[in-house]
């Protein structure tokens, strides 16, 4: 359901770039105290999912900014 719930709010935000706080704000429940490291933990198992078996990038990291889906 995480993963799911990631790469819907990618999809709703298509093109744009968002931060791994906006997306923990997003997803994650308001009392979350953990690292924002778990984002990255995720995403890369959406690429799993979604990428690797399609030899595809949809998932783009824009250092020091956050994840943008790209318009493939």
């Amino acid at each position: 359901p995480r993963e799911y719930s990631i790469l819907e709010y990618l999809m709703r935000n298509k093109g744009v770039v968002v931060s791994k706080s906006n997306i923990l704000q997003s997803i994650w429940d308001e009392n979350y105290d953990g690292d924002e490291n778990i984002v990255e933990v995720y995403v890369r198992y959406l690429r799993k999912r979604i990428d690797s078996p399609f030899g595809v990038s949809s998932i783009e990291t824009i250092r020091g900014a956050g994840y943008r889906l790209s318009e493939v």
